[in-house]
């Protein structure tokens, strides 16, 4: 507890000191940044306005986007403000809000993907019975309990990682909390029991993945019997975007958290965590948006009545003030 007590911030050695490399590390961070905020804000807007992507896969985008929001603000901005100021501190409260809230989206957005494999699943597995099944309300139960298990999950894990004690020094190797680094400052007496907390969250993530895949082979199946190559290449085209958004968060997660510590590479950490912190939050906008005709036809009817507005305000106001002028003439 005196360890424990007396540890007030981490430093984050992710990256590199030296200060170009930190200006280049801030400027593909931003950009990376501001690509995933402006893919899923649109995602977001386009789905909220279009009453007619109002249906069950489009309202669990909806929250996917959300949740991609959450993901990659959690460590990025705080990563991009120590590379600017050329400071690698953050407080110990900051750390166990950064866990927390990275888990938890996370955890959410792996237990959405599944509710998402299943709605397909139901969609072209068995459609007469789809609106029955995928009503509004078994949606939003759906969407609440992804929400629910990753708040359970993340508080389980962030309590049993830092209750332990930390005896092996402030550095993280890392350019944000990760757990598994954080393990390798726990001392030993507590080790075991955060390994187990991981163990049994990788076993559920393990276990979704084995769902979506169950999920997936029922679906391609049903898809080969299609008579239609244009409706196997559209549930083609819906489907394979998904299941490679999974595997990449499940594999490069999973890898991350049951390698052993002692034996990674810093290098090796750190593109693995790169690779499912930042990179799906990044790509789901692109997978899901630029590949559908539906999002992308309601994007540009979004675009197009905009700039007809704006088009009739600008015909309107040069009319209102020619009008003005003759009569203060005549006058």
């Amino acid at each position: 507890m005196q360890n424990r007590t007396a540890m007030t911030e981490f430093l984050l050695l992710g990256f590199s000191d030296i200060r170009k490399l930190q200006i280049l590390h801030f400027v593909v961070f931003l950009v990376i940044y501001l690509a995933a905020l402006m893919g899923n804000l649109l995602i977001i807007i386009v789905i909220a306005l279009d009453h007619r992507l109002h249906t069950p896969m489009y309202f669990f985008l909806l929250n996917l986007s959300i949740l991609d929001l959450g993901a990659i603000s959690v460590p990025v901005p705080k990563s991009m403000a120590n590379s600017l100021t050329n400071t690698r501190s953050i407080s110990y409260s900051g750390c166990v809000a950064q866990v927390f809230l990275l888990f938890f989206f996370v955890s959410a957005d792996l237990a959405l993907l599944t509710v998402m494999a299943y709605d397909r699943y139901m969609a072209i597995c068995h459609p007469l019975h789809y609106e029955r099944v995928m009503n509004k309300r078994a949606c939003i139960q759906m969407a609440v309990g992804a929400w629910i298990s990753g708040v359970l999950n993340s508080m389980l894990n962030t309590g049993s990682t830092f209750s332990v004690t930390f005896c092996g020094g402030h550095s993280v190797d890392q350019f944000f909390c990760e757990i598994p680094q954080l393990l390798k400052l726990a001392c030993s007496d507590a080790y075991l029991s955060e390994v187990g907390v991981l163990g049994f969250s990788v076993c559920l993530s393990i276990g979704s993945f084995v769902f979506i895949i169950v999920s997936y082979v029922q679906i391609f199946r049903a898809v080969l019997r299609i008579p239609s190559e244009q409706g196997r290449h559209k549930a083609f085209s819906t489907c394979l975007p998904h299941l490679s958004v999974v595997s990449l968060l499940l594999c490069t997660g999973s890898f991350s958290y049951l390698k052993p510590t002692s034996s990674s590479s810093s290098r090796l950490d750190l593109i693995l965590a790169v690779l499912y912190s930042v990179v799906p939050p990044m790509m789901n906008p692109v997978i899901y948006s630029m590949r559908n005709k539906e999002i992308k036809a309601a994007l540009w009817k979004l675009i197009g009545s905009r700039l007809f507005n704006m088009h009739k305000m600008s015909v309107l106001l040069p009319q209102s003030q020619p009008h003005s002028g003759i009569t203060h003439f005549n006058n």
